[in-house]
């Protein structure tokens, strides 16, 4: 890239930065305005759980727990310092929307790199602009990068992961590689390493591209490369080596992220119905990837129009493979497909469309992890039908018919509701009326009293309220390496002796607080009902 394309390339990505930000902001604000960066039960568990690293009884790095992998907390916590920001989740939404901006960035330096590699110039300018605001603007992917959810953040990394892997593959040589070469594949180690402290599919991911490095090595025959591969390959996977010895060490089992009490394979175990399914696509991969591509065709458009997405993505690909595979790394964009068809047949983990039985939304909101690949083959499509026209006038009717393509269909999504928010809202009516109830009843309890409470469904409560985490006893003042439980442990002896250790005790029925305190004969200080949701009961211990 020469001076002058350099330059051009700095001021039109400032450019994207900047129109990347204010969309970034504008729709945050909306969402802001309307109460509605909470409405994820998982926000706000990723929120405290960032919180109680130094909101705590006993607070420390340990609070970080297991399931959740740890960097979106760690981003989180300088935030959620200010009492403000926790309170309102503004604190949870920040890093998320920083992650956003470099998304949409990385979108435009994937397509315009790919592009500029065929023909450059203006072309690759306007196939860039275009892929990064489709990107930019999706429906789905603004809600989500105003809440305190991983996707964003995990897309981001994703992207520019990919982003290097493709200068990579572009810039190596058949018998060694150049200094340019490792530049780009450290970057590519150094964003899968993050991603796989964010979302479990970082480590499907990471297999895969060091797989793929080490083939390119081994075909080099060059030492310096195996060597280079060998680097890249303890890079990448340096942190699942990381989470596993977190695990063993802390928890006995370097499997207690996946096997554990609260893992997606034990919380299946506790709702499975004997004789039925789980959920559709169990043990069944077929089944499972199409459950995993109708919430991707979600992510994009209602009706009859997610066909068509999908369909002009699909010939994209097969252009790219035939006319381009200097780029054919960018197919790495599907990866997310694999990986989903694998969580739901045989990882526990459910999606519901509300198209397919049981007609309904739960983790519909994973479909946006085939936003990028949807996103770039759609304009790669365009960008190699227009090379096949000659007329001028015929380049300017598909490019038009593409981006009305986008538009009908991010019309039809605002019309309908993004379908992450939909599920966001439709799971959080119950959880968000008893939080708000049980929240008005605690800022009437007198100030400075401790609280008895099991955090793990309803701490939105408290942060409704705005009562401290270090004004509670939970589940997480223990020390967590003691299993199954640790005699000496604050929260264990307070459930052996509430009127010891605490003021007043928060019960959900059945959890267990309710299992240590509902036949104590404690005098009752209120009984809230909602229709959905466990009866919640306020006690007093003294």
């Amino acid at each position: 890239m020469n001076l002058q394309s350099k330059r051009r390339w700095d001021r039109e990505t400032f450019w994207v930065v900047v129109l990347a930000t204010s969309a970034s902001i504008a729709a945050f604000l909306i969402y802001f305005r309307n109460g509605e960066l909470l409405l994820f039960g998982d926000a706000v568990a990723h929120i405290n759980i960032a919180r109680r690293v130094f909101d705590s009884r006993t607070p420390g790095l340990l609070q970080l727990g297991t399931v959740w992998l740890p960097l979106p907390h760690v981003l989180m916590i300088p935030f959620l310092l200010s009492d403000r920001l926790w309170v309102t989740g503004v604190g949870g939404s920040l890093p998320s929307m920083v992650a956003y901006v470099l998304g949409v960035v990385g979108i435009f330096r994937l397509v315009r790199g790919t592009v500029d590699s065929v023909a450059g110039g203006l072309n690759a300018s306007l196939a860039a602009g275009f892929a990064a605001a489709i990107y930019g603007l999706n429906p789905n992917l603004l809600y989500l990068q105003s809440t305190a959810m991983t996707e964003s953040l995990y897309l981001a990394l994703f992207i520019w992961a990919v982003v290097h892997f493709c200068e990579f593959i572009r810039q190596r040589g058949e018998d060694a590689w150049n200094p340019e070469t490792l530049r780009s594949l450290w970057k590519c180690g150094l964003c899968l390493f993050a991603a796989c402290l964010v979302r479990y599919d970082g480590w499907f991911l990471a297999v895969f591209i060091a797989g793929v490095v080490m083939f390119l090595a081994l075909r080099t025959r060059n030492l310096g490369s195996l060597r280079a591969a060998l680097v890249f390959g303890v890079i990448a996977g340096a942190a699942p080596v990381i989470w596993f010895a977190y695990n063993a060490a802390v928890y006995g089992n370097a499997m207690e992220f996946a096997n554990g009490p609260y893992s997606a394979r034990a919380i299946e175990k506790k709702t499975a119905v004997p004789g039925f399914p789980s959920h559709p696509g169990t043990g069944n991969l077929a089944v499972a990837g199409l459950y995993f591509v109708k919430a991707g065709e979600f992510s994009v458009a209602e009706g009859n129009w997610q066909r068509v997405w999908l369909l002009v993505a699909f010939a994209g690909s097969l252009l790219l493979v035939f006319r381009d595979r200097r780029n054919a790394a960018l197919l790495v964009l599907w990866i997310p497909l694999p990986f989903y068809m694998l969580s739901v047949a045989y990882g526990g983990v459910p999606i519901f469309t509300p198209a397919w039985w049981p007609f309904s939304f739960y983790n519909i909101r994973y479909g946006v992890q085939l936003l990028p690949a949807l996103v770039v083959f759609l304009v790669l499509a365009t960008y190699y039908s227009v090379l096949f026209v000659s007329a001028r006038s015929g380049r300017a009717i598909i490019g038009l018919l593409a981006a009305a393509l986008v538009i009908t269909s991010y019309i039809g999504v605002w019309r309908a509701q993004p379908g992450a928010f939909r599920e966001a809202w439709v799971n959080s009516r119950t959880r968000l009326q008893l939080e708000r109830a049980l929240a008005e009843q605690l800022r009437g309890l007198p100030a400075r009293t401790t609280l008895l409470m099991y955090l793990g469904e309803h701490v939105g409560a408290l942060q409704d309220a705005g009562i401290p985490l270090t004004r509670t006893i939970n589940e997480g003042n223990h020390r967590v390496w003691k299993q199954p439980f640790d005699p000496t442990g604050l929260w264990e002896q307070s459930l052996t002796d509430p009127a010891k250790h605490a003021d007043f005790v928060v019960a959900f029925e059945g959890d267990p607080v309710w299992q240590a305190v509902h036949n104590r004969d404690l005098p009752t200080v209120a009984i809230l009902g909602v229709n959905g949701q466990r009866t919640a009961v306020i006690f007093r211990t003294r």
